[in-house]
């Protein structure tokens, strides 16, 4: 937004309206009145025109800061949304700026505007006159007409990132004479979401509930307090508890958190805030060096991450997402937290379904192994899952949630060999390529599937960094689209049925086939040229050159001679 307002003003194109759109507290209505001071500024000596940097000193930058410029002129659309409203506003266009250079009109929250109040405002945008500028700011750009849109220049402010937030709350905390901890803080800058005015918001409020006054210090555990968070090592306890496949342990975390008053939607989201930080560390541990990252996430972060796989922190996040919306639909929201917790700990050790796939290959279609039941059916296999045979401390569900459909039946021949349930295995028995153990083997997939344009990027723009099933870390180049990795893992969980994680790395990885190709191609070329025999053609026949490679094998050349010394043959039967 800077640089295309910046190169409009040198220019003189400026736009005759423009829209601001993002989140609440992000800074949509201050940019508005810096945009309607550097339009009016006139500079310290009266004399400059509109410029990207306004002096904030002339008469029209001090009038505008405080709100009270004639010329520029507020309006909240969520208080006058009427049409009445609108053509008080049109009436006064006509009229040329009592002292400044533009007349400014500053329309918040646009989108709470009424359909006939946006029908009587077009015109006057589609012609207005040339000593009149519309600033608009919404959060809803979606409910504003398209016909509003496309007569505006739009910008979309960015959330602010978490390290400038805590950079400006400490400024903030300095001028308040309050000291708060950096834990405190990143706690704080992750809650406002991106938004300055929430997280001020916050931070006023953390400095009243510490109760600063006398000295003190703001810290992790008060902002967690305030915001009602869970205790972050707790979380931790709990989450190491469920994957561990310690049931007994996770639920006595979890009622130890919900008699403190946490509620199980937040232990749930916390959950999933927990996952995803593991996920983001395990496949960039430089994201643990950031700043506004607390002790606990670094140290225990990292140490637990290595622990876990990508397929089953993806599985995690899927159960507790799915689980989430049962607790927040539910009543009893507790008990449906512990079911959550309870499905998690039993699906923690679960096999990867393409190790299932693998397995069965691997057999021959043989049934994979299951592990040793108990001898007595349970009478509720919904509800009482049956355990393998092993340490009592860490139980495990033997064949994973709905097992009832996958438990063999009692045999009465003991040779016999157990069925397989068709409609469990066939569409496991189904399942397209999972054997892929290469990059160069998902880039010939993408051929086979005549996904041209993405086998073609692949090959020329992609620079491979890591490869491990399951998960491919690339760098791409400029020419590569900015959603190739959404696509690539996309294409590729659904045509092996198992779950691809794609990625961007910034390393410099591999060189890319083609250049790889190339390289080869230049060798092959090279030991090929440099035969005595072929020196001796190019010698033979000047300006010849070598223009195409071809490798055969002993048997393949005798093969292509036989079938040249047999069209010579007949050529000459035809002769004759």
């Amino acid at each position: 937004m800077v640089r295309t307002l910046t190169n409009a003003i040198h220019a003189d194109r400026l736009p005759h309206a423009f829209i601001l759109t993002g989140v609440r507290g992000v800074g949509k209505t201050s940019t508005a009145r810096i945009i309607a001071r550097a339009l009016n500024c006139v500079g310290e000596d009266g004399n400059g025109g509109p410029t990207p940097e306004s002096c904030g000193v002339c008469a029209h930058c001090l009038a505008i800061t405080e709100d009270r410029h004639v010329d520029v002129i507020e309006m909240d659309a969520a208080s006058r949304t009427g049409v009445n409203d609108i053509r008080e506003l049109i009436d006064g266009v006509r009229y040329r700026p009592v002292d400044a250079r533009f007349k400014i009109y500053i329309i918040d929250e646009v989108h709470m505007l009424s359909s006939s109040a946006f029908n009587a405002l077009l015109k006057t945008l589609e012609e207005p006159p040339e000593h009149v500028k519309f600033i608009f700011a919404t959060t809803e750009t979606r409910k504003v007409p398209v016909t509003v849109l496309s007569r505006c220049q739009r910008f979309d402010l960015r959330r602010v990132d978490a390290e400038t937030l805590i950079a400006h709350f400490n400024s903030v905390a300095e001028q308040e004479s309050a000291s708060v901890a950096e834990g405190a803080m990143g706690l704080i800058a992750r809650a406002a979401d991106g938004s300055v005015r929430d997280g001020l918001s916050l931070l006023d409020q953390a400095i009243a509930h510490a109760g600063t006054a006398e000295g003190g210090e703001v810290s992790e555990e008060a902002v967690r307090d305030m915001l009602g968070l869970a205790d972050g090592g707790l979380i931790y306890d709990l989450f190491a508890a469920a994957m561990q496949g310690m049931v007994d342990e996770a639920l006595n975390i979890f009622n130890q958190l919900y008699d403190a008053g946490a509620d199980p939607a937040i232990v749930l989201q916390d959950l999933l805030q927990l996952t995803h930080w593991l996920t983001r560390i395990k496949l960039s541990p430089s994201a643990a060096e950031g700043q506004g990252i607390s002790q606990i996430d670094r140290d225990r972060g990292l140490s637990l991450a290595e622990t876990l796989s990508v397929p089953t922190l993806g599985r995690t996040w899927q159960l507790l997402l799915k689980g989430l919306s049962e607790v927040q639909s539910l009543p009893s929201s507790a008990q449906a937290a512990e079911m959550v917790l309870i499905r998690l700990a039993y699906m923690a050790d679960l096999p990867n379904p393409a190790d299932l796939v693998r397995t069965l290959k691997d057999d021959s279609g043989a049934a994979p192994p299951v592990p040793q039941a108990a001898a007595s059916p349970s009478p509720s296999p919904d509800l009482a899952p049956t355990h393998a045979s092993q340490d009592d401390s860490a139980p495990r569900m033997a064949s994973g949630m709905g097992s009832r459909d996958v438990m063999p039946q009692p045999l009465s021949d003991p040779d016999q060999t157990p069925p397989i349930q068709e409609t469990q295995q066939a569409p496991l028995l189904e399942e397209p390529n999972t054997g892929l153990q290469s990059y160069e083997q998902i880039v010939a997939m993408f051929e086979d599937r005549r996904e041209a344009i993405l086998h073609a990027t692949l090959i020329n723009h992609v620079h491979l960094v890591r490869f491990e099933v399951g998960h491919i870390a690339l760098r791409t180049e400029p020419e590569a689209p900015s959603d190739l990795a959404t696509r690539v893992s996309k294409f590729l969980s659904e045509w092996t049925g198992d779950q691809w994680l794609v990625s961007l790395s910034e390393e410099i990885g591999a060189p890319t086939i083609r250049e790889q190709q190339d390289v080869q191609e230049a060798e092959r070329r090279g030991k090929a040229t440099g035969h005595p025999l072929v020196q001796a053609a190019l010698e033979a026949f000047p300006g010849a050159t070598v223009e195409a490679i071809t490798e055969q094998t002993p048997e393949e050349f005798l093969d292509s001679v036989e079938d040249e010394d047999d069209d010579d043959t007949e050529t000459e039967k035809a002769d004759s």
